[in-house]
């Protein structure tokens, strides 16, 4: 990316551009459209249908029915609508620290919104803990975390039918992004699907901001969690139109029929449009023609790599976790105790803008440095994104006095067992309460830290963009 005066940018985070930034058959074929025809989706057109198709092979057999929109909330939505349609029953179950979108219907139902507004949980909204084997409540080092995390989602069912609720649907991004790039373990989603399908209800899988290639061995990341595991309802939105507005909710004919059965007519005027749906075709091939999941398995194996590296160096990194082109960098003050290094990731990612590498911070303490970059990311745009961060870790540390990990003892937890994956590190014996005190309190670190951030934040050391500087594109 370029910003007004030239300046180039490396884009780390950009989930948006999926093909890469002004991707020149993307614009060709909304180009050619819209000299063509565009219009609303009350006519008949070619392009809608064949989409349909391309979208549908992508999927399990029994996920056939596309229903078109131009967002991920309109799809997150209307998936509800759908899911409740479907039995009448009107219940949710969500994750914490989740979001999926920002209508009404779905702040109601994301904790990563709800708990930091005034709004108080609807009693139809049923919260369930985050499947986090780093800092969640049940951990690596637990037997069977996937059937632990699941049973609580079980506990929240009966406790909701001893109250005379009922189950409509229970929803999740099949890799949560806002969450802090968690990764369920393995086993986790089946289990799930098993207790909510023996209440009614349906399974969403959201994969809004984690789909189209982005695990790099499967198209969809669901699919990573096994052939047996098939939600009912699959949203997907952002990459969808590399940035032009296109989204789509996909379910089951059974699903379907129930909604049609309600008399209530679908109709969305620019959903599946003629020109959204060359677009999202311009997508669908350039995915498959630059072989961009390979790509994402490559370059995401071989980052990956690096910053395990980098973790072995700096006791500032507590944990790298994720799948192809979907990292997340959780920073510690702490190994043993896992406290979230807040204002240490800030201070990251302003240095790393100065470097002209563009990252951001999410998770429910905002301490995870999360990678989620355009599909053609490069080997190189790896190397030079994970040398810069080598750099600023480095300064850091020495200005709040923390050893390099080559000085200090390694004693790094390992990982718990991701979906079709057994790798996993040497296990270290240090745990902490699970229910962290979310707080940006320093616990005990030295007084060159306190000078050093608050240095930071008084403005003495330098930021970047003491000016807004609105970012431009080049081919």
């Amino acid at each position: 990316m370029f910003d007004e005066t030239g300046e180039q940018y490396l884009d780390c985070i950009n989930n948006v551009a999926h093909v890469g930034h002004c991707h020149p058959d993307v614009v060709k074929a909304a180009l050619e459209q819209m000299e063509l025809l565009n219009t609303n989706s009350r006519f008949l057109h070619d392009n809608i249908v064949e989409y349909a198709r391309r979208l549908a092979a992508t999927l399990p057999e029994k996920l056939s029915v596309c229903y078109f929109t131009n967002s991920g909330s309109e799809a997150n939505d209307l998936a509800l609508r759908l899911a409740r349609q479907f039995r009448g029953h009107q219940d949710v179950i969500t994750l914490d620290h989740a979001y999926h979108g920002h209508l009404s219907s779905l702040i109601e139902i994301s904790p990563y919104k709800f708990r930091k507004g005034k709004d108080v949980k609807k009693a139809f909204v049923h919260v369930a803990p985050t499947p986090d084997t780093y800092r969640g409540k049940y951990r690596e080092d637990h037997a069977d975390p996937a059937s632990a995390y699941a049973e609580e989602v079980k506990e929240i069912i009966e406790e909701a039918h001893n109250s005379g609720r009922k189950i409509a649907a229970f929803i999740a991004e099949s890799m949560q992004s806002c969450g802090g790039q968690i990764i369920p373990p393995a086993g986790y989603f089946q289990k799930v699907a098993e207790y909510v399908h023996r209440a009614g209800g349906v399974f969403i899988a959201d994969e809004v901001q984690v789909g189209f290639g982005r695990v790099g061995k499967h198209f969809w990341s669901f699919q990573m969690h096994g052939e047996d595991f098939v939600p009912d309802i699959v949203t997907m939105g952002k990459p969808m139109g590399n940035g032009h507005p296109m989204a789509c909710v996909v379910t089951t004919k059974e699903i379907a029929e129930a909604f049609s059965s309600s008399g209530m007519e679908y109709f969305n005027t620019y959903g599946g449009n003629p020109v959204s749906s060359a677009v999202g075709l311009a997508v669908l091939n350039i995915i498959e023609n630059e072989d961009l999941q390979g790509n994402a398995t490559r370059v995401g194996d071989y980052l990956t790599e690096l910053l395990n590296k980098q973790k072995a160096k700096h006791t500032l990194i507590g944990d790298i976790r994720g799948i192809g082109l979907f990292i997340g960098i959780d920073l510690v003050k702490d190994r043993q105790k896992r406290t979230p290094a807040t204002d240490e990731a800030q201070h990251v990612l302003y240095k790393m803008k100065e470097k002209r590498v563009l990252l951001s911070a999410d998770g429910p303490h905002r301490n995870v440095l999360k990678i989620k970059p355009p599909m053609c990311f490069t080997e190189e745009d790896a190397k030079f994104m994970v040398d810069k961060l080598d750099e600023i870790l480095t300064v850091l540390e020495e200005a709040i006095g923390v050893q390099s990990e080559s000085m200090i003892s390694e004693n790094s937890p390992c990982r718990a067992k991701l979906p079709n994956e057994a790798h996993s590190e040497q296990l270290g014996d240090g745990t902490s309460d699970p229910r962290e005190n979310p707080s940006p309190k320093r616990n005990g670190l030295c007084t060159d830290k306190h000078s050093l951030l608050k240095s930071i934040r008084a403005g003495k050391i330098k930021a970047i963009w003491k000016k807004s500087h609105t970012a431009s594109v080049k081919k």
